[in-house]
């Protein structure tokens, strides 16, 4: 048996935790730079409020409504992300993170008599120890307790927030109950390609005379789809690290630079970032790629996208490595006179820390291993990147526009929460 743990209203969730006079408010989180709106709370879109919305378009309905806005505060919301998810592993070892708000989970060896009154306790718990709600869905495949965490989030008054899949009368209902668009894994044009063909709900993506459609539509992804939403499952839960294939640090400049001293210690600081990634999630990287974006305004070249890779002799995590390649790259990529808007360094090739190949001939300063951990128990202990590359510059940190940004309450002892005893 499978299950799907989703945080409802996740963002607005984690503002509510240490402001619980925010609850049943209507809230919306701004993206990056307060530039639009990424999440809402159900007041919020009982009030209209559209997602993706401009900030600065909506701001006079979002202050007529008492709206509550907030930036995105991605310390807070990871950490509480990381709590819920440590919660779900003991009750089952078999946890796998899809995203920041969600969580697969596999029963399979845990002796569960009861699913539901095992979701219940799973949602208490998580309520009572971080005040985080949660829909929680059971079925036997991944993409059913998807359909069922549908049908908890949607009627919570009658399920409590807890929804089992677990009979062919259940299953079929649910298909039947579920649109097409709101299946796992059908978006915005093949929902309009399944409309075409009379396929309208997850029932009738399931029925024999569409599966050559589906094959030629969607190929092996859509016939495991069909297996899933059948009853059979196929998808197990994935290895994170496994499936993960990149990461990536891309920012826009605070302002247009052109000189080459500027642009390299910011592609230094992405790179430093980068490894630190891949550090915490013990893991190394086998490739480095820069890219660098012109201003298409002041250039004359139609080529204002620039990239370039270099391959690794030994896989690595080294500030250091990762660094010295990036910078390495810019000088191959820079040309005088250009301005420039944005860069970015994308780390590929990832391979677990411990299954790393050594190399006859080359192999990286042993001295680094330590540096590094040095750096990052600094980091993790007062929340700052103090300690830097030589040619980075202290003073200057790319800080992104949050004019409602919360605290930071458990990653930050500066912004720590307060609570006076009498």
């Amino acid at each position: 048996m499978y299950a799907l743990v989703d945080c409802n209203n996740f963002y607005a969730s984690c503002e509510r935790v240490f402001q619980p006079h925010l609850v049943g408010k209507p809230i919306v989180i701004l993206s990056n730079n307060d530039g639009c709106i990424i999440s809402r709370s159900d007041e919020a879109k009982a009030l209209g409020i559209p997602m993706g919305a401009p900030e600065f378009k909506v701001r006079q309905e979002l202050k007529d409504k008492n709206i509550h806005v907030f930036s995105s505060n991605y310390p807070l919301y990871g950490d509480l992300s990381s709590r819920v998810m440590s919660i779900l592993e003991g009750f089952t070892p078999h946890t796998e993170p899809y995203s920041i708000d969600e969580a697969f989970l596999n029963f399979d060896g845990v002796p569960v008599p009861d699913f539901y009154d095992y979701g219940v306790q799973m949602k208490r718990r998580i309520m009572k120890w971080l005040s985080i709600p949660v829909s929680i869905g059971f079925a036997e495949t991944k993409a059913l307790s998807k359909v069922a965490n549908k049908i908890a989030r949607k009627y919570p008054e009658r399920t409590q927030g807890v929804y089992c899949i677990d009979s062919e009368e259940k299953r079929i209902k649910a298909l039947k109950w579920t649109k097409i668009e709101d299946v796992w894994g059908i978006g915005f044009r093949l929902k309009k390609k399944m409309k075409d063909k009379n396929i309208n709900t997850a029932y009738d993506f399931t029925l024999p005379q569409h599966e050559n459609f589906i094959r030629t539509t969607m190929g092996v992804t859509g016939l495991r789809l069909k297996s899933e939403l059948e009853g059979k499952s196929v998808l197990t839960l994935d290895n994170p690290l496994e499936d993960k294939k990149s990461i990536a640090i891309t920012r826009m400049f605070k302002k247009k630079l052109s000189d080459f001293d500027g642009i390299k210690e910011r592609i230094s600081t992405f790179a430093t970032v980068c490894a630190e990634k891949l550090r915490k999630q013990h893991s190394c990287c086998h490739s480095v790629i820069v890219i660098l974006v012109k201003d298409k305004q002041l250039t004359y070249d139609k080529r204002y996208y620039l990239s370039q890779m270099e391959t690794l002799s030994f896989a690595s995590n080294s500030s250091l490595t990762i660094s010295n390649v990036a910078v390495g790259l810019l000088k191959k990529l820079h040309q005088p006179g250009e301005t420039y808007l944005r860069a970015g360094v994308i780390v590929t090739g990832l391979v677990a820390e411990n299954q790393k190949q050594l190399h006859l001939f080359e192999e990286e300063n042993p001295k680094h291993w330590k540096l590094m951990q040095v750096m990052d128990a600094y980091h993790k202990k007062t929340g700052e990147r103090k300690i830097r590359l030589g040619n980075q510059d202290l003073q200057n940190t790319w800080i992104m526009k949050q004019n409602h940004l919360s605290k930071k309450y458990t990653t930050d002892f500066n912004e720590i929460l307060e609570v006076q005893c009498r």
